[in-house]
């Protein structure tokens, strides 16, 4: 072999090399295309294989009330009246334990069927101004004199009545049995409620002492009941441990059975204390309530009188 065929020669294995070196960085580059449309596939199906995550709840909306339970019916709000033996209203807008007039002491000023009037800006909804009176037992039954025991005449039996008495006593039963617990609850306990008369801006025209158009059913009074057994224990665990609650806003929620138990209660918030939610779950517990009347048990769920967002405060200046 002569040089000049030598160097002829090396063209050749530098050629061969070259192509070598592109066919493995193609091969390379190949490889690493594969790989990342590997990675992309399985970033973009994995989760259609995985389970999906439960999607959060979303919190609990809660609405301030009154001491006084919500309506059940969702058709219309209920709002705590004083009985003043008022008509009809024409205009039913509200369920209550009595019948009322809407009047307003100011010129409407708003869109609400409310009364307008000057007062505090407090989220209650209050047309006058009192403090709270606590439960006052009417006087026992004083027994009669020995002589006067004896003298007494036995009291004369009564006669049987008739099918068609039966039938006609047992219709009216339920609401006569409601109007007599509200009529015992009401003579037999001297309990109101604090008030303390609020800022509302209403559209009721009609001049007068500050009222609504509520119409007086019996599920309004029953749930005037609810209220006065809770409330009237509320202010007097409160006197007991005033020291120990501090200033805030509780909201429970409860169902009411169709014998009057209590039931599911459950404390829904609390910007005071523990002190304060015991006192609060305590008066409900200890709520002596009457059974629901047939008639409004009808108008309710299978589980009874709903009471949700039931409210109690404590102010800052007690």
């Amino acid at each position: 072999m002569t040089t000049a065929d030598i160097v002829f020669a090396q063209p050749d294995r530098l050629r061969d090399h070259e192509q070598d070196a592109r066919m493995i960085f193609w091969a390379l580059l190949v490889a690493i295309l594969i790989h990342l449309l590997v990675a992309f596939f399985l970033a973009a199906f994995s989760g259609f294989f995985s389970p999906a995550l439960p999607a959060p709840e979303k919190p609990v909306e809660l609405t301030l009330m009154d001491l006084s339970p919500t309506s059940a019916s969702k058709n219309s709000a209920f709002i705590e009246t004083e009985d003043k033996n008022a008509p009809e209203p024409k205009d039913k807008t509200f369920e209550s334990n009595a019948n009322s007039i809407g009047a307003s002491e100011l010129a409407a000023a708003g869109e609400m069927p409310l009364p307008s009037q000057a007062g505090k800006d407090r989220p209650l909804m209050d047309f006058e101004t009192n403090q709270y009176s606590l439960d006052s037992k009417g006087a026992q039954a004083q027994q009669k004199p020995a002589s006067q025991q004896k003298s007494a005449q036995p009291a004369a039996q009564p006669e049987p009545i008739t099918a068609a008495e039966q039938f006609a006593l047992l219709t009216q039963k339920s609401a006569a049995a409601l109007d007599a617990a509200a009529a015992s609850s009401q003579a037999q306990s001297a309990y109101r409620r604090q008030k303390e008369k609020t800022h509302i801006a209403g559209n009721i025209t009609n001049r007068g002492i500050s009222s609504v158009n509520a119409l007086g059913t019996p599920l309004g009074r029953y749930q005037k009941i609810v209220a006065d057994s809770i409330g009237s224990r509320w202010y007097t665990y409160v006197d007991q441990k005033r020291d120990l609650i501090s200033i805030g806003t509780l909201h429970l929620q409860f169902v009411v059975d169709r014998s009057g138990r209590i039931k599911n209660l459950k404390v829904t918030e609390n910007s005071s204390n523990e002190a304060f939610a015991s006192v609060c779950v305590q008066s409900v517990l200890e709520a002596h309530l009457p059974p629901i009347p047939p008639d409004v048990a009808q108008s309710l769920p299978p589980e009874g009188l709903e009471i949700e967002g039931l409210g109690f405060i404590i102010y800052p200046n007690g």
